[in-house]
């Protein structure tokens, strides 16, 4: 079977690496694997195209169709992402294929082999692919409440009442506008995915901060930041360093 070449563009990378693992099993040679627009626009500027493209939508600073806005790419591309089955079948008709992450070894296996037989080259149409991406972004629905459970009885909490999430002793937490903590069935990462980057963005680690909630910022040691909320909390929220610069960006 022709070995043939391909780049991963995806911002998480122990998804990149579990992906590079799988493509070896498909006779595939990953060159590379970018993490975001800025360096995927680099590395196409002066690098030949590979035979195939593995591209997530989202990536850490921007939509991956910015990409195509910088350099010409005319390869086929195989979308990983996270976007329901609606999204797909719409994209499926411009003969692009997806895999819905976390990545099915044999839907994998599926969409390399289609990928060979049809020997793919025609030029994405980029105008489609941003009118839908930008569509699909505006779209989104993300979590507008959450359940908490209060005694033995279910409490509604919505996004407007929320302060900050965060994680204590292997649970995850919700604090509450008035400042009492709740308990939620979902782990930070999970909430990520579920919660509008708009208004909330994880600091580090442990939290994930409302910007409506927050009172102040202040510098702190080791070119960090310190978030001070409305809301009365016991810990301290110090803005990792290597996600300073994100969060600024995301202050607007």
């Amino acid at each position: 079977m022709e070995k043939l070449s391909c780049v991963i563009v995806e911002d998480e990378k122990p998804a990149a690496r579990r992906l590079a693992r799988l493509l070896v099993d498909n006779s595939l040679d990953c060159k590379t694997q970018l993490h975001d627009v800025k360096s995927a626009v680099s590395w196409f500027q002066h690098n030949p195209a590979p035979d195939l493209i593995f591209l997530d939508i989202q990536l850490s600073d921007g939509l991956s169709f910015e990409i195509f806005e910088e350099v010409a790419i005319s390869c086929p591309i195989i979308f990983t992402t996270a976007y329901d089955e609606y999204a797909l079948r719409a994209f499926k008709l411009n003969s692009i294929d997806y895999l819905l992450k976390p990545i099915d070894k044999e839907e994998l296996s599926f969409a390399i082999r289609k990928f060979r037989q049809q020997k793919l080259s025609n030029k994405i149409d980029l105008n489609k692919l941003q009118d839908f991406l930008n569509n699909q972004v505006n779209s989104r629905a993300y979590k507008e409440r959450f359940s908490v459970v209060v005694g033995r009885n279910l409490k509604s909490i919505t996004t407007d009442e929320i302060a900050l999430f965060y994680s204590s002793n292997k649970a995850s937490y919700v604090l509450h506008a008035e400042g009492r903590s709740y308990v939620v069935d979902y782990s930070l990462d999970q909430l990520e995915a579920y919660l509008n980057p708009k208004e909330f963005f994880r600091i580090s680690r442990k939290f994930i901060v409302k910007h409506s909630a927050i009172k102040q910022i202040i510098s702190y040691s080791n070119s960090r930041l310190k978030v001070e909320l409305f809301t009365a909390f016991d810990e301290l929220l110090i803005v990792s360093r290597e996600r300073v610069k994100d969060f600024k960006v995301w202050l607007g």
